[in-house]
């Protein structure tokens, strides 16, 4: 992808200091375009925005920053999307403050997909990642893409969930798509970039400043027909997701966990709050409306698994439950993760596990 001479403006503009995504939509309203904008005096630019504004429009050059961008679109998984392209999200255009410009790595037909946001913890329990990540694949083998913002612990096992599955992933940063942020997903943002796709409203070297990853949470809900909060503390940031997606008319569900846990007392706040409970990824696509080829488990046939000859209705322990079974703690954790999300076992204190039907 080159810099037109249209995409060119866009950039100018976007680099204008204070402009801000509202003014710019007045100016684009009144005057059309972005090059009609630029070639506007600055008595008529003043008309509209302050005048320092209006005046650093006038004098706006941006010769410097072209190059890096130039560069860096030179390979083809990288794209910038501006508001008046045909693949920029149609979802966005519902929201309040729609990006203007988007970068984008990766695939372009994922920005109008079918999506929903996976959000939580950054401290997330083992069992809240793994929740996360089993949802998550869940939800992609259902053909609906997985949205979150890369951060450590639930976003990035709803990503690896995500990827798993046909719908892949979205991963929105609050940095420039130059880097990596953590620098420990460097191997989910190169699968994210091959499979899936990584976009940031924020230009190429942009750090990651704190101010940053609340206002991208506004992307993440706004791509998405709802958000799924897996696990949140009272203070965590995926909160503010939650409460965007209920701003833009989104469905935000919530999945409960002990009461003793400090991470579970935010989705728990939500469903007081509204949010529906979910159990399980069916409860989600259900509420949806989301009919696919994946075939619901039908409850009359739940009770066929083979580890029911050994898990009763009496809690037992993962330990004595690899000793009946000749199974290793690994497989069985896969295996009882499936069942609890299918509904057919639940987990207690202590790290117990008890057959429920």
């Amino acid at each position: 992808m080159n810099i037109d001479a249209e995409l060119a403006s866009w950039l100018s503009l976007s680099q204008i200091p204070g402009l801000g995504n509202e003014n710019l939509r007045r100016l684009l309203q009144e005057f059309g375009s972005p090059s009609v904008v630029l070639a506007t005096p600055v008595a008529a630019l003043k008309q509209i925005v302050r005048p320092a504004i209006a005046s650093a429009i006038s004098a706006a050059t941006t010769d410097d920053f072209f190059a890096p961008v130039a560069a860096w679109l030179k390979d083809p998984l990288n794209h910038i999307i501006t508001l008046a392209d045909s693949d920029y999200p149609q979802a966005l255009l519902n929201i309040p403050d729609p990006p203007l410009l988007l970068y984008v790595k990766g695939r372009l037909d994922l920005l109008n997909h079918s999506s929903l946001a996976v959000v939580g913890s950054r401290n997330a329990t083992t069992q809240g990642a793994r929740n996360a990540e089993a949802f998550s694949q869940a939800l992609s083998e259902a053909d609906l893409c997985v949205v979150s913002g890369m951060a450590h612990g639930i976003d990035t096992a709803a990503h690896f969930g995500g990827l798993r599955g046909k719908g892949s992933s979205i991963a929105v940063v609050g940095t420039g798509l130059d880097k990596v942020y953590p620098a420990a997903n460097r191997d989910l943002a190169h699968q994210l970039a091959q499979n899936g796709t990584l976009i940031s409203e924020f230009p190429l070297g942009m750090p990651p400043l704190a101010h940053n990853f609340p206002r991208r949470n506004r992307i993440i809900s706004g791509l998405s027909l709802g958000c799924l909060v897996v696990e949140a503390s009272l203070q965590s940031g995926s909160l503010i997701t939650a409460r965007m997606a209920l701003e833009q008319d989104r469905e935000v569900f919530a999945i409960p966990g002990s009461i003793h846990t400090p991470q579970s007392k935010g989705c728990h706040a939500l469903i007081k709050q509204g949010a529906k409970l979910v159990e399980n990824p069916h409860d989600i696509l259900d509420e949806l409306e989301w009919y696919t080829s994946v075939k619901k488990v039908e409850a009359d046939n739940q009770d066929v698994h083979p580890i029911f000859a050994h898990l009763g209705f009496d809690p037992l322990d993962i330990d004595s439950l690899s000793l009946r079974s000749g199974l290793t703690i690994e497989a069985l954790s896969a295996i009882l993760l499936q069942l609890e999300l299918n509904g057919q076992v639940t987990t207690l204190a202590g790290g117990m596990y008890q057959r429920i039907v």
